[in-house]
Parts: C-alpha cells; sequence; structure tokens
C-alpha cells in the first residue's frame, strides 16, 4: 500500500518534477532561468550588432579602397555618413589633420605640409584610441556570458546540494530508506544541476564566438587605421 502510494506520487515528467519541487530548488530554477534570458537576449542583440558593424565595414572599406587621395577619404564621409567603426576612425583622422593645420594658421604648428615624426606617432596613436574604443563599445555584455557560464554550474550545483540534503532530511523524518522514497527528492536535486548546465552552455559557446568576431574586427579596425596613415603618405604628406 505504501509503495503504490509513493509510485502515484512520483512525477511522471521534467515538469511535474519542477513544479513539485522544494522552494530551495525553484528559487534555484528562478535564478537560473533569469540568467538565461539576460544571455539569450545578449547575445541576439550581439548578433544583430555585429552583423551591422560587419556589412557597413566591408561596404566603406571597399568604397574607401577606391579612394586615390585623402580629399576623396574626406568626400566619402560627406556620401555614407560617419556612422559605423571606419567611418569614425577615418574622421578621427581628418579632425587630427584639421587641429594640424589650424595649429599651423595660428603659429602653433608646422609651416610645412608634410607631418613630422612626431606628429605622424601622435596619429598613430589617436587612431588606436580610436580602436581600442570601438572594441570597448562593440564588447560591452560580452563578459557577461563568460559570467553565466562560469557562475551557473555553481548555482547548479549549490541547488543539488540542498536538494540532497532537504530529500535525505525527508527519509530521515519519514523513517522510510528504501529507493521509492529517496529518488524523488534525488531526481528533484539533480534537475537544478541539468538546468544549470543548459544554461552554461550555450553562454559558453555565445561568449566564445562573439570574443573571437570582436578579436577579428579589431584586428580588421588597426589594419584601416594603418591604411589610412597610408593613403596620407602617398600624397607626400609623410
Amino acid at each position: 500500500m505504501i509503495l503504490a502510494q509513493l509510485a502515484a506520487a512520483v512525477p511522471s515528467s521534467a515538469l511535474e518534477l519542477i513544479l513539485a519541487s522544494s522552494g530551495v530548488t525553484l528559487s534555484v530554477l528562478a535564478v537560473l532561468a533569469v540568467l538565461s534570458l539576460l544571455s539569450w537576449a545578449v547575445m541576439l542583440s550581439k548578433w544583430r550588432t555585429f552583423r551591422e558593424v560587419e556589412r557597413a565595414g566591408e561596404a566603406f572599406h571597399q568604397e574607401f579602397s577606391g579612394c586615390r587621395s585623402f580629399g576623396e577619404a574626406e568626400g566619402l564621409l560627406l556620401v555614407r555618413g560617419e556612422e559605423g567603426a571606419h567611418a569614425r576612425i577615418l574622421k578621427r583622422a581628418v579632425r587630427f589633420l584639421d587641429d594640424l593645420r589650424t595649429g599651423s594658421r595660428t603659429g602653433a604648428g608646422t609651416a610645412a605640409g608634410a607631418l613630422t615624426a612626431s606628429q605622424v606617432e601622435a596619429l598613430r596613436l589617436v587612431l588606436d584610441a580610436e580602436t581600442n574604443a570601438e572594441r570597448d563599445r562593440l564588447g560591452t555584455y560580452i563578459p557577461f556570458l563568460a559570467m553565466v557560464g562560469s557562475v551557473s554550474p555553481l548555482l547548479g550545483l549549490l541547488g543539488t546540494v540542498l536538494g540532497v540534503i532537504s530529500a535525505f532530511l525527508g527519509v530521515a523524518r519519514g523513517g522510510s530508506g528504501n529507493l521509492a522514497a529517496v529518488a524523488p527528492g534525488v531526481a528533484e536535486a539533480l534537475v537544478a544541476t541539468a538546468f544549470a548546465l543548459a544554461v552554461a552552455i550555450p553562454a559558453y559557446f555565445g561568449y566564445n564566438i562573439f570574443a573571437a568576431r570582436l578579436n577579428r574586427l579589431d584586428g580588421e579596425l588597426d589594419a584601416f587605421g594603418t591604411e589610412v596613415i597610408a593613403l596620407i603618405a602617398r600624397e607626400g604628406r609623410l
């Protein structure tokens, strides 16, 4: 009779097992659910952002490659606008040269059109700073995915340990140590671990994918800055 009652009380699906879980397990699952939603929101947002940045950067770079003078490159900003990482780097170079021209007219800069070695180095540093700023902007919330991937298994383990403790305390109070009495509590505890892995694995994949794309884009922007300096050099300004 007792075994029949235990068998009837055992959940027949994972959903029923979750709904019948204790407050501790439900609390852990709720935290994991929130982390999962946030991580997926970050991944979808970053996927859209990187797709737009990469498409805009490729189109801008193709047109920039066709420019035969820095004046044409400046005109490209007027045609395509200043939105996009590549455009902002070029705009930063234009602003740097405009500041040098202003300084030259006021007597604070060099009178010659060619840049000095220190000015070229300053331009390189300015473009590197702009590249780092773009990297920081695009890399926002990507470390959050690594945090979710690291913390979720620990939260799942915490839920499992607390669930197992609760299950054995229930067995001790009921005075029955057979498998039918212990198994539901242990299964409930293991649900937290399984759910935690389901949260952590996509977050880990997302972090590695977007970190790789960010590194690749950082290299492209650094190379684009070098191309901007090279275009200035072709005009004899260096």
